[in-house]
């Protein structure tokens, strides 16, 4: 059996962090939950972004930079969770937060430098994003009014991510360079909504459909949903998960800011789990073996938890805030906290049970 090397123990905080806002989702919903403390509702978004996905992907990249120094994003951030849920004061936590995501940054300087890629290029762009939005935190600045910049850090990181995986499929294309433009103006229209939100939130929900454009174009996925196992089910995830991407794109484009109330719950959870955890489901057999060098076998299962993920989507946003009926927001959010941890739970079955990798073509 291969050992399972140190990093791993970094995954543990990103794990807390999930579960501490999965707890505070429940809270949010007013249902019961293992642990009811005033602070989890308060952080639910911030643990999540940054003490969860933050943990991951800054993990995720400190393997590829291959250097030890690459490992104190996750650290810093993982830390910086787990103080988050504590009793600590919210600004060690802050600042933990953002050291934690500046290291992330500074992993994409050696990166570039390894090779002057326009995928590391974007993420890079991400990563600045997610730097900015835990400095805003630690301003106190309101959350509503830091969730571009959250949603831009996972999604600017995530479409690198896709250029590194599909690039076959761009090959000959002008992808690159117009992933690069599209990028830019990602990031513009993200500043632009806390400076001038009157033109920053039309500019960024335009750049994000140009990205779902983008995406529907290049990204190999369209072609592989016809192939089968592992190939299809990864192709099927990212597929759905570009759809939710429309719901913020055209919000903002259309509508402009939305502070609360069901269009804010609609967007934030279109974003975070209809394309985020999407993304995290769809990828998941090809990065967690490269972090924790055990493969992820692929099991018609894993098709479970995505179908009831995206269904509960559904039920909360299309008939709970568009219609106004709040037991379908409950239920539905209480089906999206289901849907992650029985993906935990199969994905860890999956991994325990001896079988032979498939690769993804």
């Amino acid at each position: 059996m291969t050992p399972v090397p140190l990093r791993v123990l970094l995954l543990i905080p990103g794990g807390l962090a999930l579960l501490a806002g999965l707890d505070a989702a429940l809270l949010l919903l007013g249902l019961p939950a293992p642990i009811d403390t005033a602070r989890l509702p308060e952080i639910h978004g911030i643990v999540l972004v940054l003490g969860f996905v933050g943990t991951v992907v800054a993990l995720e990249r400190a393997v590829a930079l291959g250097r030890r120094a690459g490992y104190l994003a996750p650290l810093l951030l993982g830390v910086g969770g787990i103080v988050m849920v504590s009793p600590a004061p919210q600004n060690i936590s802050g600042v933990l937060l953002f050291a934690g995501t500046a290291a992330l940054v500074a992993v994409y300087v050696p990166l570039w430098r390894r090779a002057a890629d326009p995928a590391v290029l974007v993420q890079a762009g991400g990563a600045v994003l997610g730097a900015g939005s835990a400095l805003l935190w630690l301003a106190h600045i309101p959350v509503p009014q830091l969730l571009p910049w959250l949603c831009t850090f996972l999604i600017l990181t995530i479409a690198g991510e896709r250029l590194e995986l599909a690039r076959v499929a761009t090959l000959g294309t002008r992808a690159e360079p117009l992933l690069v433009a599209i990028s830019c103006a990602i990031v513009a229209g993200t500043v632009g909504t806390l400076l001038w939100p009157s033109a920053g939130y039309p500019l960024l929900g335009a750049a994000l459909l140009a990205l779902v454009a983008w995406l529907a174009r290049f990204d190999v996925a369209r072609r592989t949903v016809r192939a089968a196992g592992l190939t299809r089910y990864m192709a099927v995830s990212l597929l759905a998960g570009y759809c939710w991407l429309m719901v913020p794109a055209l919000t903002w484009l259309l509508v402009g800011v939305v502070p609360s109330g069901p269009g804010y719950d609609a967007v934030v959870h279109s974003v975070m789990l209809g394309f985020v955890i999407s993304m995290i489901m769809a990828h998941a057999p090809v990065i967690l073996p490269a972090v924790v060098r055990r493969p992820l076998p692929y099991t018609p299962l894993l098709y479970g938890p995505v179908v009831l993920l995206h269904l509960s989507l559904l039920l909360r946003i299309a008939v709970g805030d568009v219609r106004g009926i709040d037991p379908a927001v409950t239920a539905g959010g209480a089906l999206g906290v289901v849907a992650i941890l029985a993906f935990a739970v199969v994905a860890a079955g999956s991994s325990l049970r001896p079988a032979r990798q498939e690769v993804p073509a």
